[in-house]
Formats: structure tokens, sequence, C-alpha cells
């Protein structure tokens, strides 16, 4: 992706990391980084990882454009979700409803929804629409006037930002990513989030200094930049005891278990009294914090996240429905086909002949 606005999402994006370690040190102190923030969301990332596996729809963008000074962009909205990440200079992000907000140096931008936004250099500088802006005025790195590593990016003129889009499916969009505000804003502080740094260092890296694998790689490091992201700000929600709905969820001990238990075993005849137990409590009391936080009782959770896995089963495999009823819990191909009309309004092989089209249509 650029920021031209070249391809069919139309997003124009900046975001990354600077190398702020000497070279023999750095590989190891990502693999630290990395590896303490795996231990500690060890008990919920499952559930996360889930939510965002049942909305993508194809491979997500990035990456490296420069801004020369002055510059304003009005993007459209898209059907995605995209980020920036400042890498050198600074600039400001325009909300569609909300306050400009100010951009600095390893800070991050992410649009869980791609709604409309401007980016510009200053709060007074004018925005004129993406697609009028000429490729002159907004263009890609490349190795002639952005060397190797990102120490050197401070000796160039303009603002360096990491741009990044994911494609997802907003037909049924995962409840916990439905409660994320429109735009998620982390700060660079020290000491903060050391996994989503070490992330953006490792994606900066491979943008910088393309290598074999790449076509692998860069996919693979956008989905583990993703969920940083969503970590680091679920955290912040935390750690300032503002946590709600799914945010809460995932850190409650007894819902948490449940979810684990819902998303671990899905086709499990599931009971609200086994999940309470899961839970430790009693079936009224763990129905009724579960209900608080997840929005909905927990039995029509677990159908909810079976249809939804149906639903990628039958777009993404060749698997019949009767196989793909055993899979989400459904002894019978007939109560399953029911139960999955009720949710989309078509029968399974309906919805398998209808699915590539409604793929397409949302990658245009």
């Amino acid at each position: 992706m650029s920021c031209e606005v070249a391809d069919h999402l139309a997003w124009n994006s900046p975001y990354g990391g600077v190398d702020r370690y000497p070279m023999r040190h750095r590989a190891q102190t990502i693999r630290d980084r990395l590896r303490r923030g795996s231990r500690r969301y060890a008990d919920w990332v499952d559930v996360l990882s889930d939510a965002v596996t049942a909305m993508r729809t194809g491979r997500p963008h990035s990456s490296r454009v420069r801004l020369p000074t002055p510059f304003g962009r009005r993007f459209p909205p898209v059907d995605g979700a995209g980020f920036h990440i400042v890498l050198q200079g600074s600039c400001w992000l325009f909300p569609p409803d909300d306050a400009p907000i100010a951009l600095g140096v390893g800070d991050v931008a992410f649009l869980p929804r791609g709604g409309a936004h401007g980016l510009a250099d200053s709060p007074s500088t004018p925005l004129a629409d993406a697609a009028a802006t000429s490729p002159a005025q907004t263009r890609p790195v490349t190795d002639d006037d952005a060397p190797r590593t990102g120490r050197h990016l401070a000796n160039r003129s303009g603002t360096v930002m990491l741009c990044g889009a994911y494609l997802l499916d907003r037909s049924r969009a995962h409840p916990l990513l439905s409660d994320l505000p429109d735009v998620i804003h982390l700060p660079a502080r020290i000491g903060r989030h050391p996994g989503l740094r070490a992330a953006v260092d490792l994606l900066g890296d491979e943008l910088d200094q393309p290598q074999p694998g790449g076509d692998a790689m860069l996919p693979a490091l956008l989905e583990v930049l993703l969920l940083h992201i969503l970590r680091a700000w679920f955290d912040e929600q935390a750690t300032h005891g503002t946590a709600t709905g799914w945010a809460a969820a995932l850190r409650d001990p007894a819902v948490a278990a449940a979810l684990r238990a819902i998303h671990g075993d899905p086709s499990r005849q599931w009971t609200v009294e086994e999940l309470g137990a899961r839970a430790g409590l009693s079936r009224a009391a763990f129905a009724r914090r579960f209900a608080a936080l997840v929005g909905q009782p927990p039995l029509a959770y677990l159908t909810w996240w079976r249809m939804t896995l149906a639903a990628r089963l039958l777009r993404d495999s060749d698997a019949p429905p009767a196989t793909i009823a055993r899979k989400v819990g459904y002894n019978s191909e007939f109560a399953f086909a029911h139960a999955f009309k009720r949710e989309y309004g078509l029968a399974p092989g309906g919805y398998r002949q209808s699915a590539p089209m409604q793929e397409a249509s949302s990658r245009q």
C-alpha cells in the first residue's frame, strides 16, 4: 500500500520503528520482548486470534511512504482496518468526528473500522482528496532516498511513515472488535508495550532489507503487529481502569476461562452448568457475569461462534455440509442447516455459492 492510493483500498499510511540498538544485540532484544509479551497474554490470546481470523478475508498490505512538507490528504472509508506508524517527523491525524490527534515518532494509530480520516503536517493545512494527490507529492521510500537502516532516516526531510491495511469481513464482525473505538492511538512511551515495539522493528527491518521469503514473512509480521496493537489497547484499558465489555471479559478470570473452553472445543455440547464449573462459579452467577461482559448469554454466544466458524469453513474449504455440521457441534445436518439459515438467511449450500461474490465485492 502507498499514500498514492494506487491500490484498491485507497489507503495511505505510515508506520514503523527506528533501529535503536546495536545490530549485534538487536535480534536477541526483539526475541526477548516478544517472549515477554507472549507469556503475559497466554491466557486469552487464542480468543483474540480467533476473533481476528474469523474476520480476515485477504492478505494484509504495508509499505513505507515519505510525505514531503507541507501535506494534507483526506482518505475515504475502506472495507477493512488500517494503521499508521510514524518513523520520522510528525503529523496530525484527523478523525471524522473528533479532534485532531498529534502523532510523533513511534506513535501508532489504528483505525479498526477503516473510517474516513485525514493526515496533514499541521492542523492548519487544508486537506485534499487522496485520489487527487500527485504521485510526486506522496511516494514510497526507495533505496535512493531511504538508506537501509532506520537511523539514517533522520537525515532526510519530510515525514516518513509505515502504512498498512487489513481486509476484513464487516458482515459478521466479532463483538470483540466491534467494541473498539474508531481510532486507537498508542503513543510511544519508554518501557511500554515492548512486544509492540519489537513487532514494529521487525516489520520495519523486513521492509528496509528485503530478503528471500519476504512474500511469506511480511503478511505474518503484519498479523503479529495487529495482535500486538490489540493487546496494547486492552492493556491500556486495564491500566487506566476503563476496561468494559470485551476488554474486561478477556481479563476476567471466570469469563475468560469459559471463552477459552468454548473456543477450544466449539463442537462440545456445552451447558451453562459446565461452563460455570470451568469458571468456578454457580450457574446463575456465571450466566449473569458472562452476559454483562460479553453482551449475550453463554449459549447464545456459543451458537454465534459455531455459525461463524461454519461460515468460514463453507467459504474457505470444500468440506461437505455434514462434515462442517459435526465440526461445529451438530449431529444432524438438518438441525445445522436450520440454525445456519436462521443466522445468515441462507442455507449452507446457498451461502457457499454466494461467498466468492461477496468477497470480491468487499475488495473492490
